[in-house]
């Protein structure tokens, strides 16, 4: 296939990729649910090409980004659901929607506070919407928590949740408490390894990092920091490791799990 600045040469390979017998076998075996997290670390890849100023990474991260929404529009085309084209049709009617002071004819000039006022009374139209398309009988969404962001990072949203919680008394008084939390949780973690049950193993799981965001609130850390701290510390005793093994001619793959975590404990040592 020759290669073309067209979306819809991108969409056909997506297409060839997930036909069956003949696709891909990793394309194929792939759903909403697992292409999720690679979503988001291609949204990343983005943010981080714009905070190193490369233009030139920076287009090759915002294809990265569009197969995704190709990849996803994909699985949902295959399930009647919607394609690539209604993506486009419905992102386009919210955009025009939203600009009226753009797209509307009108004679009159609105000041930047005008479309902010605007903007917030259609969104809140387009949300009230949504909300009547749920199912009859759907859990009705609290109206406390309304205003924290689905999309942000989870340890984000988790902080923020919390706080929102935290407002009106729903919350402990004592950094302990919380300790016994995570000391709970961790034990039910053990529960469902014994059980074997590993869809238990994740939930449990997730509860145990919310319980160490909640920790991590109370003791005044911001756990996004607290965590890139360390991945940074990590990196440095894991390369001291490598570079360890390097001098004496060895790699990774030829020392034991004991010789690294020896050297592990002296890369801690040359860090106090």
């Amino acid at each position: 296939m020759t290669p073309s600045r067209d979306i819809a040469g991108l969409i056909e390979i997506m297409a060839k990729l997930r036909t069956p017998i003949t696709g891909c076998p990793w394309d194929l075996e792939q759903d909403f649910a697992s292409i999720a997290p690679f979503t988001i670390e291609e949204a990343y890849e983005v943010v981080d090409a714009i905070a190193r100023h490369d233009l030139g990474d920076l287009c090759e991260e915002l294809g990265d980004l569009l197969l995704q929404v190709v990849f996803h529009a994909r699985m949902a085309e295959e399930q009647n659901a919607f394609a690539f084209g209604d993506v486009v049709e419905a992102i386009t009617r919210k955009m025009i929607r939203r600009h009226p002071h753009v797209f509307a004819d009108s004679n009159g000039e609105l000041t930047p506070s005008d479309v902010k006022g605007v903007w917030d009374r259609i969104k809140a139209e387009e949300k009230a919407e949504r909300a009547a398309r749920q199912p009859a009988g759907a859990a009705a969404p609290s109206a406390l928590l309304a205003s924290i962001k689905a999309g942000q990072p989870s340890l984000t949203q988790a902080m923020a949740l919390q706080r929102k919680a935290s407002s009106v008394g729903f919350d402990w008084n004592d950094p302990r408490a919380v300790l016994a939390k995570i000391r709970e949780e961790a034990d039910e973690i053990e529960a469902a390894l014994d059980r074997g049950h590993m869809e238990e193993v994740a939930a449990e799981t997730g509860d145990l990092m919310f319980a160490l965001v909640n920790l991590a609130r109370h003791v005044g850390a911001d756990p996004d920091l607290a965590l890139r701290g360390t991945n940074a510390k990590f990196e440095r005793r894991f390369g001291y490791i490598e570079q360890v093994l390097s001098a004496t001619g060895r790699t990774l793959q030829q020392a034991s799990l004991e010789e690294m975590d020896a050297l592990w404990n002296e890369a801690k040592t040359t860090e106090d």
